[in-house]
């Protein structure tokens, strides 16, 4: 009996990596829309090349399709897609007659490389369960669609203050600068939801897919918002979570518990050291 052939499963075993090479041309090919002054479908081919980043990981896992060369072609997408691309469209679109356009975009495409080989020299590195939940400084992809957040403005605001070069010059340098940073950034996958809010977030997220439609550039502004919106909070549950080692091992809702309860606490112990250190007679 002749052996069966299992092609089929070769095939779906090089489709994460395909995946990723698939993301490196859309991310190149946004590249060239932006060269050709068309910014609209710059940034669709660069949202589409996020998707596929996104995805790969996962379906490689789902196929037990992990490998060393993959992870590595992944960092270099990552790069191109995520540090390359959204410099070229910010420059090509915002910045080409600006004398420090090109070394604001440069610094820019550098920090988002730093901050790649920094995740991936972290990955060996034992570190409490708590900090999985939290990427050390702003994510790559955070990072791109912060840095085309002015190009979104223009395109659906017009110019103004936010496409003069002083502010995409600041703005650039202050994505930059977050990208590299040491603040800690929640990761989106470890926010839990309680089952009685499972219905109205699939109606929020379908009402977010729907204005992404058709509302593309709002939309880009009001992720960029949220996201910056969270940095506080993220830094304040983290720490939280440091100088608590006694919840590390607690679900969400119990680590929230603890965190209000001692904060409850507080006031009453400063209330408390006042009245101790007040002199008699006063």
């Amino acid at each position: 009996m002749k052996p069966r052939i299992k092609t089929p499963v070769v095939s779906l075993r090089i489709l994460p990596s395909a995946m990723t090479v698939a993301a490196i041309c859309l991310g190149l090919t946004s590249v060239k829309m932006a060269l050709d002054d068309r910014p609209t479908e710059a940034m669709a081919f660069l949202a589409i090349a996020a998707i596929l980043d996104a995805l790969d990981g996962r379906m490689a896992r789902i196929l037990k399709a992990t490998s060393r060369m993959g992870e590595e072609i992944d960092s270099l997408a990552d790069a191109v897609n995520f540090g390359v691309a959204p410099a070229f469209i910010v420059y090509a679109t915002l910045l080409s007659h600006s004398r420090v356009g090109w070394i604001v975009v440069l610094l820019y495409a550098v920090c988002i490389v730093l901050r790649l080989a920094r995740f991936n020299a972290m990955l060996d590195v034992d570190k409490p369960g708590y900090e999985k939940e939290y990427f050390v400084g702003m994510p790559a992809p955070a990072g791109a669609i912060g840095a085309i957040g002015p190009l979104a403005a223009k395109m659906q605001f017009g110019d103004g203050w936010w496409t003069s070069e002083t502010a995409v010059v600041v703005w650039m340098i202050g994505v930059s600068l977050l990208v590299v940073s040491t603040l800690p950034m929640r990761k989106v996958h470890t926010f839990a939801v309680s089952p009685n809010m499972v219905a109205p977030l699939l109606a929020a997220l379908a009402i977010l897919v729907a204005a992404s439609i058709l509302y593309g550039y709002i939309t880009i502004l009001v992720i960029i918002i949220a996201y910056v919106i969270h940095i506080p909070f993220a830094i304040r549950t983290r720490r939280f979570l440091a100088e608590h080692p006694e919840v590390w091992d607690d679900k969400p809702r119990q680590q929230r518990a603890a965190r209000r309860a001692i904060r409850r606490a507080q006031p009453h112990r400063r209330s408390s050291l006042r009245l101790g250190l007040r002199r008699p007679g006063r």
